[in-house]
């Protein structure tokens, strides 16, 4: 198939074609809900395929759609695996491929990148103990920008760019991504709000993760993400220290070009609550990396303002406003880019990124 035609066109018909796909490749497969509808009446769920060992010691683990909307890119790669790349084949006797479909099943089906509570999940995941308060320095100032309280109109469309501009000449690039998108706990209608307490898919991750790889002694886990760098490039974001040893022997597997320990000085920035930290520490006696894979769409300031009108419209004018359906048009043209090129670009990129993960993994 064209990588083009590895994504589907919505939640409920990338859910059906992952369930079928692993069905069919002799995976074993369960389904989670988690409590809430689709737009259409659909149960929502976490699903889940497993290939190979039922307790293995190395384990590969390919997760999607932690942020709703980027599920579309996520989905598509775990298609193109299960469909084009892995019939027939068969884990070495102790490892398993486990992959993880749609970790945020509402906001991809409602084309969001937040869950029904408006907690961005991948600052959901605090350490144990850590409250669910606080916000970065500037981000107070910033909230007013950001999420004003009324849906986006023609002329808050024409000013907001002008504003963030200004707003970019005034801190600088790494204060501001810092000061907006490291997490923060005290606007539960704002941009990147990390929730007021454990999310559902935390629950499900820790009361399922140590089932699915917590016999293993070695997990390598890419989870798939969109919006973030240059159109159709990607970076694989680590939770090492830079100039690390663990940094360093990833990119000796992975490629020194594009492993990138999260750090303020590069591509990425530091977070609060994000989950291959959580992965980690949950799981303390096996030897676990999480790679985000970013892959570019946009410019920053186009991905902020559509990250902006969608919270907006469906925050201040609801799911009926005349804003919220082009708002969330944008959001999904914008995470999920509809060009074929990018498309045909990203989808091998992943597999193979997926495929050195078991090169490494199950290697070792």
């Amino acid at each position: 198939m064209s990588d083009a035609t590895a994504f589907s066109p919505d939640y409920v018909s990338a859910r059906a074609r992952f369930r079928s796909a692993a069905l069919a490749i002799g995976a074993r497969t369960e389904a989670i809900e988690i409590g809430q509808m689709g737009p259409d009446g659909d149960v929502l769920t976490i699903d889940v395929a497993i290939l190979g060992a039922g307790s293995p010691k190395r384990a590969v683990v390919v997760s999607s759609g932690l942020h709703g909307i980027e599920g579309f890119f996520g989905s598509a790669v775990q298609a193109a695996l299960l469909e084009d790349v892995l019939g027939g084949y068969t884990p070495p006797d102790d490892c398993a491929l486990v992959f993880l479909h749609a970790l945020n099943p509402y906001g991809f089906a409602w084309l969001r990148r937040v869950n029904e509570d408006n907690a961005d999940l991948n600052r959901n995941f605090l350490g144990e103990g850590e409250a669910y308060t606080g916000s970065p320095e500037k981000y107070a100032a910033l909230d007013n920008l950001l999420n004003p309280p009324e849906p986006p109109s023609a002329l808050s469309r024409m000013t907001f760019l002008p504003k963030a501009v200004w707003n970019i000449l005034r801190l600088g690039m790494p204060a501001l991504k810092n000061a907006v998108a490291g997490g923060q706990y005290d606007y539960p209608m704002g941009l990147f709000f990390g929730g007021s307490g454990p999310s559902k898919t935390q629950e499900i991750l820790d009361q399922n993760l140590p089932r699915w790889v917590g016999s293993c002694r070695r997990v390598v886990h890419i989870d798939f993400h969109t919006g973030l760098g240059p159109w159709g490039t990607y970076k694989l974001f680590v939770d090492h220290e830079k100039g690390s040893e663990g940094e360093a022997k990833l990119a000796k597997a992975f490629g020194a070009d594009c492993v990138e320990a999260w750090d303020n000085s590069g591509t990425s920035y530091t977070i609060r609550g994000g989950m291959g930290t959580w992965c980690k520490s949950r799981l303390p006696a096996v030897n676990y990396d999480v790679l985000a894979a970013e892959f570019g769409t946009r410019h920053v300031l186009q991905v902020i303002s559509a990250l902006h009108d969608e919270n907006r419209a469906r925050n201040w004018g609801g799911q009926d406003h005349p804003a919220t359906e082009p708002a969330k048009r944008k959001l999904r043209d914008t995470f999920a880019p509809p060009e074929r090129p990018w498309r045909d670009a990203v989808v091998p990129k992943g597999v193979q990124i997926v495929m050195t993960a078991m090169d490494a993994a199950f290697a070792e």
